[in-house]
């Protein structure tokens, strides 16, 4: 069945080719073309193009799809062209001509374009809870282990004194930022398009404020013409916030990685998960970590892949844009699998609390000794210089304690403020709205 057939039959290889993964991708958008078609015809209903019992009738069988699709049974038969039509076949097949009625004042076009924007927003929603759990781990680690000293790196160099609280909390505020990053890309998603039909509006006198107060979004895409322009533009803003939490994420993973290797040996992952090697019984390989690095490098080309398929296309609507969703959709749930895995060893990991008992690391405290005669009233250049030197003489010591006192520092990790920073940026996002226009919707 396609909705735009007439008397002519497109050409069987044709359709395989233009059809492609669409019915496989619009599997995850079934539950959301239901609630679009909802809001879409209670408001057909206000403004006289159904009858008040057509719409309970529709409402009530729109129901049941929602329904089936929750738990999983919505499927779109061989023949069904995509998620729109296979939904009006099934009411039409209930209904019979009152099926019909639903298309009134829209296209597929603006149809794809809600259903996108109402899976989207729920999948930020998941993924800013997924964030700010892995964020409570790290940050439960750095209070944790704030007295426990480390190296710290700069060209993969011994360089000055660190700590797991430092470590653990500047992960803990990149994923601040992160949600920041996710935070705008939410209120641009949640705008509707509804009612932009093919992307130049429609005769029929659409109430396009009911129907954005139905599904709970912010405000509309006002301009019938942009709503289609944002057909691209909204997946690739949404993908580079993912980008930035995968880079987080991906950057932990390395880490991980290095500190678990013996020749490092600051921290141990859980046995549960490493896994062994076929040939060497002593090996306890970091593959999740490995894998999560991997998948977090590739979702951070997602923005450049969607770029690149909508890259130059003019105004209004065209079919490479179909694309866009075989590389867009999928990435919410893998992104989502490498944060439950992170925060899972993270919880587990367990830290060397004895690392700078071993003497290559003295030359760390380096710094600190500079800064002590410094503090005493010798000029800092002349302090660098003497230590220099004392190192290059081996009458370099230290004690291998230090005593940092400013904000972000490691004795002063700063992490209530950091936690303050993530309290609003969560409450920023008020997804109460969507989820209580969702609800009314559905009559739960």
């Amino acid at each position: 069945m396609k909705l735009w057939e007439k008397s002519v039959q497109v050409n069987k290889d044709i359709d395989r080719f233009t059809v492609g993964r669409d019915r496989e991708m619009d599997l995850y958008l079934a539950k959301y073309d239901v609630l679009g078609s909802m809001a879409h015809i209670t408001m057909l209903e206000s403004i006289g193009l159904l009858a008040k019992d057509e719409l309970q009738q529709l409402l009530a069988e729109l129901k049941n799809i929602y329904a089936m699709a929750e738990r999983g049974e919505f499927v779109i038969e061989e023949g069904v062209e995509d998620v729109h039509s296979q939904v009006e076949l099934m009411l039409t097949r209930s209904l019979g001509d009152i099926g019909k009625k639903i298309h009134s004042g829209r296209s597929r076009n603006d149809q794809v374009l809600l259903d996108l924007k109402l899976f989207t927003r729920a999948e930020i929603k998941e993924m800013a809870e997924a964030v700010e759990q892995l964020f409570h781990v790290l940050m439960m680690q750095s209070e944790r282990y704030k007295e426990v000293l480390m190296p710290g790196y700069t060209h993969l160099q011994i360089a000055m004194p660190s700590s797991f609280g430092l470590w653990f909390g500047a992960y803990a505020e990149s994923l601040v930022d992160d949600m920041m990053f996710l935070q705008a890309a939410f209120r641009m998603c949640n705008r509707n398009p509804l009612g932009s039909a093919a992307g130049y509006g429609s005769s029929f006198p659409l109430n396009r404020t009911m129907t954005t107060r139905l599904l709970g979004f912010d405000s509309l895409n006002y301009n019938v013409v942009y709503a289609q322009m944002g057909r691209g533009k909204m997946e690739r803003n949404v993908a580079f916030a993912l980008a930035s939490v995968a880079g987080t994420i991906s950057k932990l993973a390395f880490d991980a990685c290095m500190f678990n290797s013996q020749n490092f040996g600051f921290v141990k992952l859980p046995d549960d998960c490493t896994t062994g090697s076929s040939i060497m019984p002593h090996k306890k390989n970091p593959d999740v970590f490995e894998l999560t690095r991997a998948k977090c490098n590739k979702l951070q080309s997602l923005p450049q892949q969607i770029m690149m398929i909508a890259n130059n296309l003019p105004s209004g609507y065209f079919r490479d844009l179909q694309i866009i969703k075989e590389v867009f959709l999928p990435a919410f749930q893998e992104l989502k699998d490498c944060l439950q895995m992170t925060t899972y060893i993270i919880n587990e990991i367990k830290v060397n609390e004895h690392i700078l008992d071993d003497d290559k690391y003295l030359f760390i405290f380096s710094v600190e000794e500079v800064n002590r005669l410094a503090r005493e009233g010798m000029p800092f250049r002349d302090a660098y210089k003497k230590v220099g030197l004392d190192i290059e003489a081996g009458r370099f010591s230290h004690g291998k304690e230090v005593h940092h006192t400013h904000e972000g520092s490691i004795g002063n990790l700063c992490n209530a403020e950091i936690s303050e920073l993530m309290r609003q940026v969560v409450d920023g996002f008020n997804f109460e709205a969507m989820q209580a226009a969702e609800r009314a919707l559905l009559g739960r």
